[in-house]
């Protein structure tokens, strides 16, 4: 069942209550738009969703769909095709990162075989395609930008900064094109759905730039300090996997000269192979 903050339920109880009804019927639509033809392929589609999720982005679509009128029938599926399309990249990333665990369930991959979470995440990617279709052409072509900075974003991690460029820039520059970027679309969507203003279009926007890059950065938090149990995903998988996050950037940024033996150690363990489990613990 969807549920609101309690921060936001004591400020207005009234958009409380629109954004739970919102959440609700988003789920409802996104459970009839991942159904498919072919059983193997309606149940991967399916697996993600049925495993839950905090639906964030949905919730920023609704959220930003109050500057214009939230009742648009088109504010529901604008919030169902940013979730789509977060969950079509969730099933490409397990199988980049070899994760076993998503959403506290056996990811995909794992569950059934790389090829069928490769093909269930391109069905999804194709269902929001189509939805955005019916939100007209603005709504598409930020569709195919948005995709595109998502692949920009994956590319950049894969190769690593620039000769010279400082590590730490060029991660916030992934995180803004891989993470960052649907936030935006998630704000800039839901706001266009429900006929805001440019001027809150475009504001709507800038927010859930930021937001969204402040989610990745306490998601690189959650990457290494917490358990499986609690945030539903495989705790370390980044340190595994060698892909710099913003903690451990900052740990090889440090002074070595005044390091302590511990920094130290800490340090010289980053900097290497990670794929021991011994080694995390």
């Amino acid at each position: 069942m969807a549920r609101s903050s309690p921060v936001l339920e004591a400020a207005d109880p009234a958009l409380a209550a629109a954004v739970v009804a919102g959440l609700a019927t988003v789920e409802r639509r996104l459970r009839e738009v991942v159904t498919a033809s072919h059983p193997m392929l309606d149940l991967a589609a399916s697996h993600l969703v049925e495993a839950g999720g905090k639906r964030v982005r949905p919730l920023l679509a609704l959220l930003a769909a109050q500057l214009g009128d939230p009742t648009s029938p088109d504010v529901v599926d604008a919030a169902v095709v940013v979730e789509l399309t977060h969950l079509a990249t969730l099933y490409h990333d397990d199988v980049m990162d070899e994760a076993d665990v998503r959403r506290g369930a056996a990811s995909a991959n794992s569950r059934w075989t790389n090829t069928v979470a490769i093909l269930t995440g391109d069905y999804l990617f194709a269902r929001a395609s189509d939805l955005t279709a019916g939100l007209g052409t603005e709504a598409t072509h930020l569709q195919s930008r948005t995709f595109a900075r998502l692949v920009e974003g994956q590319i950049s991690e894969t190769a690593g900064p620039a000769t010279g460029q400082d590590p730490v820039e060029h991660h916030l520059q992934v995180v803004a094109d891989k993470t960052a970027s649907l936030f935006a679309t998630s704000a800039r969507l839901g706001a266009m759905a429900a006929g805001a203003p440019a001027a809150h279009v475009e504001s709507a926007a800038r927010f859930g730039e930021v937001i969204g890059t402040a989610f990745q950065l306490s998601d690189d938090l959650i990457d290494v300090l917490s358990e499986t149990d609690a945030s539903g995903k495989t705790p370390g998988t980044d340190l595994r996997e060698g892909i710099p996050t913003l903690p451990v950037l900052l740990v090889l940024a440090g002074d070595a000269v005044t390091d302590s033996p511990a920094s130290s150690r800490l340090r010289e363990l980053l900097a290497g192979d990670l794929t021991d489990d011994a080694l995390l613990a």
